[in-house]
């Protein structure tokens, strides 16, 4: 028999008993996304409007790829847990669990969708 006290055993853990776990990861991906989204729009907005042959040239390089996939993946992963966060807060049931799925499903069909596609421009 353990002697704890209820204060002792709750420390660290939410409710869900996950402790700052959830809260942990969105301000990690914020902090990626604050250093990589500038990064983005300055890579980005270099190449806009130019013609197919040199947006595949530019993209080609490892390192405008690289921002540009890193920037797709962090902020997805970031949306999909922000709204997930929203959802449990305002919706209850099976339009929780409802909105949930589809939520995660939207986020990862992005994901892949972006990634195949700068794939395709950099190969």
């Amino acid at each position: 028999m353990q002697y704890i006290t209820d204060r002792k055993r709750a420390v660290g853990l939410g409710a869900a008993r996950t402790g700052t776990h959830h809260h942990w990861a969105m301000q990690v991906s914020a902090v990626a996304l604050a250093i990589l989204v500038p990064l983005f729009v300055f890579t980005f907005g270099h190449i806009v409007g130019h013609p197919l042959a040199e947006v595949k040239a530019y993209y080609a390089d490892p390192f405008h790829a690289l921002v540009a996939g890193l920037t797709l993946v962090v902020g997805m992963n970031h949306f999909r847990a922000g709204a997930q966060t929203m959802i449990e807060d305002y919706a209850g049931g099976l339009t929780r669990k409802a909105l949930v799925i589809g939520t995660t499903c939207l986020a990862y069909a992005v994901m892949a969708t972006g990634v195949y596609a700068l794939i395709r421009l950099a190969l």
